[in-house]
């Protein structure tokens, strides 16, 4: 089979940016010639093994962020988008987004942006907002759906944040006792810590210095809430200067974005990047295993697992997501090529929505997407009680997964068989950009697919794709 030719100028230009070189100059440490360095850039000539090689070489570059990332997730977030009924009849090939997101990135997210509002102003529309024609009525993108698409589009690993909070988990190398380290750091602030049985997880009063977390939670969220308000108190200029660089459009974004930056560094800290990745490619991924040893909850090492994308020191590229009840999604990230719906619910053929019925287990998926890429996917129930009779219990699921390449990395791929093409079940993204024409529980039809309708007929559905 010939090898697919690589295309990624908008990548090239954004190194190049980023080293602050002339194309003159870039070509030269490239080995290159100016004109060949120029058509890559426009994505008129594909990146050739050369300049692959001296991009690693040269710069140190993990060559496979080439291949994936910022491209991919803009074409399935494209298609999803023009899979609103308003574009109906005006919908562009799939050759077309791929060039816009190659070629034009800031034109795709810009159009994202565009529709996210346009959708956001029919929904008020639609409800009869009261606030309709106030001032704080004016049509903006969602400050949770900017925050969300903020770490989306940093593939949900931050650098600068996750060393520092290696740095303060591992001052001598080794991973110290958090607990310790984290009540120590905020006395020198002080700041005091006391458990008791509190409303909620957290709450700390700025003017006495004292922090009071709840003692009815788990261990594993007493420690993060802990590693939560060290990040607050003592990275705050690391966290306020990169929601700097972020420029988000609100104020409400950007204090949803700082306790977002807050939770990063918890994480980072709770399961430290080299001591966590070491542990997990020892132990083949085992999350039980891994969250005992850590002593953190399993979703807190699923979450973690997807975000090990250090350059020159990644992980396996896992997709975690996390569905409540009713199938909404409420956490979501890939560093997959499997991209999740961002208008609506999972894919019902997905095995994460019947972790709810096998509470305690975890279920294990062999799946298919239309573009034929292959996955083994990992579902269970999460539980979180309030702490008392009255309180509610929270009850999710989450999902974590890799492409079957990576299986054998994975404790849970051991006696399945996946040489067995009828082992693998078809699963989608969301059903109007699903071209799969016999599945049982479509809810709308494809997109870009022509319907016949036989009065005379009845399958499955009412109709069929031609």
């Amino acid at each position: 089979m010939a090898q697919q030719k690589l295309y990624a100028g908008a990548k090239l230009r954004e190194i190049r940016t980023r080293l602050g070189l002339t194309q003159k100059e870039f070509a030269e440490k490239l080995g290159a010639s100016l004109p060949y360095l120029n058509q890559m850039e426009n994505n008129h000539r594909p990146v050739s093994a050369g300049v692959v090689l001296a991009l690693a070489s040269e710069f140190g570059f993990d060559v496979t962020e080439l291949k994936a990332g910022e491209a991919e997730r803009l074409v399935v977030d494209m298609r999803e988008a023009l899979a609103d009924p308003v574009f109906a009849d005006d919908t562009p090939p799939l050759a077309d987004l791929r060039l816009a997101a190659s070629n034009a990135p800031l034109l795709a997210r810009a159009f994202l942006s565009l529709h996210r509002a346009y959708r956001q102003n029919h929904e008020r529309l639609a409800s009869l907002d009261e606030a309709l024609g106030r001032e704080d009525s004016a049509i903006r993108p969602s400050p949770w759906e900017e925050v969300r698409d903020f770490f989306h589009y940093c593939d949900n690993y931050l650098d600068a944040v996750d060393r520092a909070a290696e740095r303060f988990a591992c001052s001598d190398g080794n991973v110290a006792d958090q607990q310790s380290i984290a009540e120590a750091a905020l006395s020198d602030h002080g700041i005091s810590v006391r458990f008791e049985p509190i409303d909620g997880l957290r709450s700390f009063d700025a003017s006495t210095g004292a922090l009071a977390i709840s003692s009815r939670i788990a261990r594993s969220t007493q420690r993060f809430q802990l590693l939560h308000q060290v990040a607050l108190t003592t990275q705050n200029d690391l966290l306020e200067a990169t929601l700097d660089l972020a420029r988000f459009q609100s104020d409400e974004a950007r204090a949803i974005a700082k306790i977002g930056l807050a939770n990063y560094f918890a994480g980072a800290a709770l399961l430290p990047y080299q001591a966590f990745q070491a542990a997990a490619q020892k132990h083949r991924h085992d999350l039980e295993y891994l969250a005992d040893l850590f002593g953190a909850s399993i979703e807190q090492v699923a979450h973690r697992l997807s975000t090990l994308q250090r350059p020159g020191a990644k992980g396996v590229p896992f997709f975690f997501v996390r569905v409540d009840q009713a199938g909404t999604i409420t956490k979501r990230h890939s560093a997959t090529r499997l991209q999740f719906a961002r208008f609506g619910g999972a894919c019902p053929l997905w095995n994460v929505h019947r972790a709810f019925e096998t509470p305690g287990r975890f279920l294990r998926q062999l799946a298919e997407t239309p573009d034929g890429v292959r996955y083994l996917c990992l579902a269970r129930d999460v539980s979180k009680p309030g702490g008392s009779f009255a309180a509610p219990v929270r009850r999710y699921a989450i999902g974590l997964g890799c492409e079957i390449r990576h299986a054998g990395d994975l404790v849970y791929a051991d006696d399945l068989d996946l040489s067995r093409d009828a082992a693998f079940e078809p699963i989608g993204i969301s059903c109007r950009i699903c071209e799969r024409d016999t599945c049982h529980q479509r809810s709308v039809p494809p997109l870009e697919r022509p319907l016949r309708v036989d009065p005379d007929r009845r399958g499955v559905l009412p109709y069929r794709i031609g």
